[in-house]
């Protein structure tokens, strides 16, 4: 319970104090109009209150990562607990702050174009291309999730595709409403309804921590007790950790979403309250999870007290997944009633995070060939190829999605933290504020680059290699620092 306090505070703290740091170093003007205004469409560009964006935001970027991602993340032990709340404040917060807002500075376009124009037209070119591939996985990762949750509550018809059994009557379903969403302008069905569902989430995650806080709080996970790793399967916690806790900590999805709202926002006064808020808002959700998930579950050694350990073997079982973690926690603490707020509130968030998922592909492939998307049958003719590469990626099993997704969602982070250290170098109030982007780009830099030789969809380097994997990442990070140096130099000298 003390070290969950603690977090929690530390989050709440970091918003008004290192977030303000960041404001000022990013140099706000609230006088400069934005996007908003100089280029409402109707579709895109459409002027929203600043809690209604908020909401928005909130509920974009909290999808399945800060949950199910928190759940796996906790498996690693307390140490969790550190990564969302450092990773958070110094990492996460700074990565949507900073997409956000030079969004706004370039006059709302989307993340490719904001890489691509502070680290060259190669760079945008790949970025484009990773960031479909991101939002493509995503989105099926997104569909799949809740509807196999769907599945598991209410029924409907089932398909058998090889080993795997695919929900398809709830797939179709929502695949449907993604169609809508993607299409329409953003204020009639994204603006009007997703803070309800936004509220709805903040009130699950409140109740679980309530009932938590009230009645299991000796039984919360600790960092006191150690911050070794706790993973039974003989995975590394570096950097493995912080490659699962990802939307509760940093996310590369996240810059793809904040250029939807940033077409939203009125003056840069809101910046701070809607990007970096909204990330400290799912950072604490991540929180609140992955301290349930550690409180709950029975110890498998008999007269055991290792939650996590019980954790472990519940996922271990078959057929269980975060998503029944989920159902079997919120139905076990919150009653019937609250049991299905909480599920509701669970299968919201991924299902209205893959939908502007898609809405942010369609800006990307919009921006890329300068087609104005005012006319609907011009936003059909992106948008249908997108459904189909997403409806084809369904029948992909879920665990092979999910993997693949995590490592291009991180590495996505990395690019968007460079850029924004550069753009700070040109643009900073204070000549040394791009170190609040450098340090966690070179941080992510060395996550991502070892990931690669240690995971199992990479190298996965046998235990006694692993050292090969650190060293080789290392050194591709002091690479981009010295490369970033002489950058920094010559731009200096001109």
């Amino acid at each position: 319970m003390i070290s969950f306090i603690i977090a929690l505070v530390l989050l709440v703290v970091g918003f008004f104090t290192y977030g303000v740091l960041v404001e000022r170093v990013f140099g706000i003007d609230s006088e400069r109009k934005t996007p908003a205004l100089t280029k409402t469409d109707g579709v895109d560009f459409v002027p929203m209150s600043p809690w209604r964006i908020f909401l928005v935001q909130f509920l974009n970027i909290a999808g399945l990562g800060p949950i199910f991602g928190a759940i796996m993340g906790i498996c690693f032990g307390p140490s969790a607990f550190l990564w969302i709340v450092f990773g958070t404040i110094f990492a996460g917060g700074v990565h949507d702050y900073l997409s956000g807002m030079m969004s706004i500075r370039k006059g709302g376009v989307s993340l490719p174009d904001i890489i691509g124009e502070e680290l060259g037209n190669g760079v945008k070119v790949f970025m484009r291309v990773l960031s479909l591939v991101l939002l493509i996985l995503l989105t099926t990762t997104f569909l799949s999730g809740p509807a196999t949750l769907l599945q598991e509550l209410a029924g409907l018809g089932t398909m058998q595709f090889g080993e795997q059994m695919i929900p398809i009557v709830w797939v179709l379903i929502i695949f449907g409403y993604y169609a809508l969403a993607t299409v329409l302008p953003v204020d009639k069905l994204i603006g009007r309804f997703y803070p309800i569902f936004g509220a709805m989430l903040l009130f699950m995650g409140l109740g679980i921590m309530v009932v938590m806080l009230g009645w299991h709080s000796s039984e919360m996970p600790e960092v006191f007790d150690g911050l070794q790793n706790r993973k039974t399967d003989g995975l590394p916690l570096f950097p493995m950790m912080f490659v699962s806790i990802a939307c509760g900590a940093i996310s590369g999805f996240h810059g793809t979403q904040s250029p939807i709202m940033s077409r939203c926002c009125t003056n840069e006064r809101q910046g701070r309250w809607i990007f970096y808020g909204a990330m400290v808002a799912e950072g604490i959700l991540a929180l609140i999870w992955a301290a349930a998930a550690g409180t709950f579950f029975v110890d498998p050694v008999e007269g055991g007290t290792d939650h996590i350990a019980g954790l472990q073997a519940f996922l271990s079982a078959p057929k269980n997944s975060p998503a029944t973690v989920i159902k079997v926690i919120s139905n076990n603490w919150l009653g019937t009633v609250g049991g299905i707020l909480a599920i509701i509130g669970v299968i919201a968030a991924p299902i209205t995070s893959g939908d502007t998922a898609l809405r942010s592909a369609r800006l990307i492939v919009a921006d890329f060939l300068h087609l104005d998307q005012r006319p609907i049958p011009k936003r059909l003719i992106i948008a249908i190829p997108l459904f189909l590469c997403v409806f084809g990626m369904v029948f992909v099993n879920f665990e092979v999605v999910w993997r693949y997704f995590a490592w291009t969602n991180q590495t996505l982070a990395v690019f968007t933290l460079w850029a924004g250290t550069v753009w700070l170098y040109k643009n900073a109030r204070y000549r040394y504020g791009y170190l609040i982007a450098l340090i966690p780009a070179l941080f992510m830099t060395m996550v991502c680059s070892s990931y690669i030789f240690i995971a199992k969809e990479g190298l996965n380097l046998a235990p006694e290699l692993r050292w090969i994997g650190y060293a080789v990442a290392g050194v591709i990070t002091l690479a981009c620092l010295c490369g970033f140096m002489i950058w920094a130099k010559r731009n200096q000298k001109s």
